[in-house]
């Protein structure tokens, strides 16, 4: 319970068009796709795969947000507008984590094992972000709108492009940081 209302002040902090907690819980399509990942997520560490499966899928009808019931998702992932989501089967999210529209973190389908991304805490992944295969975003990168990540971005580094190129160094980000508080 206690992650649940946590989660709703993620909400209330990131999204400043969500009002109240009861608009969130009715409303906002990424706490469902939270929520029903959860519970198909238990399902699958039991090896009922099959109905967690069925429970990923109905969500994905529910939400329009696919994640995959083995996918391992840390505490307070905010989704924004989560339309178009695609979360892989191996793919690690950790904590405070922000994901908006159409991001995918796919595999590349030729790889066995481990073959989804790893995103580390507090990172951001702005529209249409593609994470593809066995990468790892590190603590507190920014990946911007549209960028095809191919390989390993560094923590607090800021990333763009076709592919990926980091713009911004991780000392550039804080010092913006501290000019913004």
């Amino acid at each position: 319970m206690k992650s649940f209302k946590e989660l709703i002040q993620t909400y209330k902090k990131y999204d400043p068009a969500a009002r109240t907690a009861l608009e969130i819980l009715l409303t906002y399509l990424g706490i469902w796709a939270l929520f029903y990942h959860r519970v198909s997520h238990f399902l699958y560490l039991k090896n009922v795969k099959l109905l967690a499966r069925i429970l990923s899928n109905f969500a994905r009808f529910i939400t329009g947000i696919e994640i995959h019931p083995g996918a391992m998702i840390g505490e307070r992932l905010f989704i924004d507008h989560g339309m178009g989501i695609v979360i892989g089967e191996t793919a690690e999210i950790g904590n405070d984590v922000r994901i908006f529209h159409g991001v995918t973190l796919g595999g590349r389908g030729n790889e066995t094992g481990k073959r989804h991304p790893t995103i580390k805490n507090g990172v951001l992944l702005s529209a249409y972000v593609q994470v593809i295969g066995n990468v790892t975003v590190g603590t507190g990168a920014k990946i911007g709108a549209n960028a095809v990540v191919l390989k390993d971005i560094p923590e607090g580094v800021t990333a763009v492009g076709i592919p990926a190129q980091i713009v911004k160094t991780k000392e550039q980000n804080e010092k913006n940081s501290a000019i913004y508080r």
